[in-house]
């Protein structure tokens, strides 16, 4: 008998790999199909966010905002995955609040006005801070789109175009994080105004200026005007960074 001929080995077929799932934005920028129910993404945003700003952004659950929006416990589940992806779209909500009306005469106006107008969202939703950290949303790149464009006709690089913007954005976020902070201790300890909260904490205040380290800061608790307006001292502080970068680059 002939030999048998070997047979050759079959090429293993390829696996496919299989795609990533779509993240949140691109998902809900493809074309929506027929609605099912009357529930839509900036209706579970908008009552998320109103849980976070009665109540603290710990009292956001998936069941509790299902309850809140008169759903079912899985209804929300058919636009966001879970918990983060929730609160990204709480975060991109609030954060559509922040673009400051147009019509700025230079870029100094306008950031001014998207640092106002960011301070008062941060207050408004004292938790966006904490949420917000890393996040990338659609409305947080267009305020940061905002910013830019308002120093695209300077002779600036863009690297310090962004600098500028970070500049800016930081000095408005730790201010208003102490505004937040200090409210914050307020409401737990039950003080109800900065008169209440002096006399709560004058016993270590006046150890510590007693001591005769701090000459300077006994100078200002003893003669300030201004130590309640929240405002005045935001203006002070964001006159002095525009100043300095206005000085610094020339512009």
């Amino acid at each position: 008998m002939p030999p048998r001929k070997k047979r050759e080995p079959q090429a293993k077929p390829e696996r496919s790999e299989r795609p990533e799932p779509a993240f949140l934005w691109e998902r809900l920028d493809r074309p929506a199909p027929a609605p099912r129910s009357t529930l839509t993404p900036r209706r579970i945003a908008r009552a998320a966010v109103a849980i976070a700003d009665a109540e603290g952004l710990d009292a956001v659950t998936m069941r509790r905002l299902a309850t809140d929006l008169g759903v079912a416990p899985m209804a929300a589940y058919r636009y966001v995955s879970g918990k983060d992806e929730l609160l990204e779209l709480m975060v991109d909500h609030v954060y559509g609040e922040m673009t400051p009306p147009e019509g700025a005469k230079d870029w100094r106006q306008a950031a001014r006005a998207l640092a106002q107008r960011t301070r008062a969202v941060l207050l408004q939703h004292p938790w966006v801070a904490r949420a917000a950290v890393f996040t990338l949303t659609p409305n947080q790149v267009a305020v940061v789109e905002s910013a830019l464009a308002s120093l695209a006709e300077l002779d600036l690089d863009v690297d310090t175009m962004m600098a500028v913007c970070r500049a800016v954005d930081s000095y408005v976020k730790g201010a208003v994080d102490r505004e937040i902070g200090l409210a914050e201790l307020m409401q737990e300890q039950g003080w109800s105004s900065a008169d209440e909260t002096r006399i709560a904490l004058a016993p270590r205040m006046n150890w510590l200026m007693n001591t005769g380290r701090y000459p300077t800061y006994a100078r200002y608790i003893n003669e300030a005007t201004r130590k309640d307006d929240a405002q005045w001292q935001f203006e002070i502080g964001l006159n002095a960074v525009l100043d300095g970068i206005a000085a610094r680059l020339g512009i």
